[in-house]
């Protein structure tokens, strides 16, 4: 564990020189061409443009965008809360920014790692991040990651989510990772995915017991994302159930188990978000390194159609 959280100038340079790679995949691009124009009033998506904190209506996600000077490598918000990992540079590991409606920054956590996801609870309680500490994709081998949750209320700060006890596990496995935290209404349950001997479940846990209970009768659920009526979990499914084949975005039902595969059939290595409870959306890296932001309805019906272009991380906001 101290091997992994070790920071030295080697590892520092490391970082600065795959930032370029993970600016891509924020949507950035060289020139930082933005234009930013009011989104107006009523219910809105944050997204990343151009690695830039941005808003789009929701009623017009392909129209005007206002585009802040915040930079993130990831975004999530909810409630006036707001979760943005910032890019990692030359000689700077990578930090959680936790900031209210109005950009002020509220608190910050510096982290070792490349930032991967990050979730914020419906109320702005509770704020979550996944970063690789080894690796860059979970489709490689050997890799490893690093999720922590902060309770901004209590200023509680879990570091990792391996120093929760594993339910009937008495000594948790060395080859555990945990990634793609969603949180319950409650702000104390939450879901995420468990890797460990090869499978990857779906996982329970609870915050102030400090317990996680992987779901073993349900395996190849990757960042898993809660849907507003908490009645459902859409996440990244592994074709056949490997991930070097890519990944199809799928909803499981809490209650009857039933798994529906969506409309989209493309590879969709991304955590979705649930533009409201009927529309699932997710990130498409194109050929040119940028992103779009996609949508597809959440009952595996209809066509999956662009909803932000040149945009990633989507978060709907009121």
């Amino acid at each position: 564990m101290n091997k992994r959280l070790l920071i030295t100038l080697t590892a520092a340079v490391l970082l600065a020189g795959v930032a370029a790679g993970y600016t891509a995949l924020s949507g950035a691009t060289p020139d930082d061409a933005a234009q930013s124009v009011p989104a107006g009033a009523g219910p809105r998506l944050m997204v990343l443009s151009n690695g830039k904190l941005s808003t789009v209506s929701r009623t017009d996600p392909a129209g005007s965008r206002e585009v802040t000077e915040q930079r993130c490598d990831r975004v999530y918000s909810a409630a006036g809360t707001i979760s943005c990992l910032r890019p990692v540079g030359a000689l700077k590991a990578s930090e959680l920014a936790v900031l209210d409606r109005d950009l002020k920054e509220l608190r910050t956590v510096p982290l070792t790692g490349f930032p991967n996801r990050t979730r914020v609870s419906a109320s702005g309680r509770m704020v979550a991040w996944t970063l690789f500490v080894d690796g860059h994709s979970y489709a490689a081998n050997g890799f490893s990651t690093s999720t922590g949750v902060l309770d901004t209320k209590t200023g509680t700060l879990v570091t990792s989510l391996e120093e929760f006890a594993v339910e009937g596990m008495p000594q948790r496995p060395v080859d555990t990772n945990y990634w793609g935290v969603t949180f319950t209404a409650d702000d104390n349950r939450f879901y995420a995915t468990m890797s460990t001997g090869g499978h990857r479940y779906l996982l329970e846990g609870d915050f102030a017991a400090r317990r996680v209970r992987p779901l073993t009768d349900l395996d190849d659920v990757e960042c898993p994302s809660l849907s507003p009526d908490g009645t459902r979990i859409a996440y990244k499914k592994a074709v056949g159930g490997d991930p070097q084949k890519g990944w199809r975005v799928s909803v499981l039902d809490l209650e009857t188990r039933a798994i529906t595969e969506l409309a989209e059939t493309r590879n969709v290595d991304d955590q979705p978000a649930w533009v409201d409870d009927r529309t699932v959306a997710y990130g498409i890296q194109r050929d040119d390194g940028l992103n779009d932001v996609w949508a597809v309805p959440a009952d595996g019906s209809g066509t999956p159609a662009v909803l932000v272009p040149e945009a990633s991380s989507p978060a709907p906001i009121s």
